[in-house]
């Protein structure tokens, strides 16, 4: 999946994201694999978490990403 950056200096800016999203798990990690704009080159990891309160309904879900880029 490709994350586009719409706010501040990352404005236009997408982050490349590979992987299972599990969204039935409390924790996913995928890889950063790349990405365009001040992304170009970047790696690291994404967590995925559903809110307990939302595992029943999966509407939501949380990101934390961590990216290195040059």
């Amino acid at each position: 999946m490709d994350e586009l950056l719409t706010v501040g200096k990352y404005n236009g800016s997408t982050l490349s994201i590979l992987g299972r999203n599990a969204v039935l798990s409390k924790l996913s990690e995928m890889p950063i694999v790349g990405g365009t704009g001040v992304f170009r080159f970047a790696s690291g990891y994404v967590q995925a978490r559903a809110p307990s309160a939302y595992l029943k309904t999966k509407y939501a879900v949380e990101f934390n990403v961590y990216a290195f880029h040059y």
